[in-house]
């Protein structure tokens, strides 16, 4: 459980979606707000790094084939859905709980983490000592 809740946890730091932009051929708007992260999203990448490690760990090989096509939703409202989609795990593992968001440090539940890159189809974050001290986990979501 304590695995699931760190990839889930990891995960919804780095949701995010953007808001269209207008026929005048502007750019969107990718700035980390609230309204902008409201989406649902899909992990794609993640890099792990554990201390004594020389390099990061692909974190996609540590997910359980039924955790890799799970979708993440943050509303909102607040209020975020972690939905075992496709390949479902017994028990599944969907989850309720809130976000918030500071800054470009996002709260999830109990963990904060901060938002490195964003570009309205994929989101970037960091968190650290989130199994281990001086762990750290680097975390690609794309928009589902």
């Amino acid at each position: 459980m304590k695995n699931r809740f760190f990839f889930f946890a990891l995960s919804i730091i780095f949701l995010s979606a953007c808001s269209k932009s207008d026929n005048s051929g502007s750019a969107p708007d990718c700035s980390i707000t609230a309204a902008n992260i409201a989406g649902s999203y899909k992990i794609t990448a993640i890099a792990y790094t554990v201390p004594g490690f020389p390099a990061p760990i692909d974190g996609m090989t540590l997910l359980q084939p039924c955790q890799k096509d799970d979708i993440y939703v943050l509303n909102a409202n607040g209020t975020l859905n972690y939905n075992d989609a496709g390949v479902v795990c017994d028990p599944a593992g969907n989850y309720t709980g809130t976000w918030s968001l500071t800054g470009n440090q996002i709260k999830i539940d109990t963990q904060t983490f901060t938002i490195i890159s964003f570009d309205c189809l994929k989101l970037v974050g960091k968190g650290s000592d989130l199994n281990t001290p001086g762990d750290e986990g680097i975390v690609t979501f794309t928009k589902q």
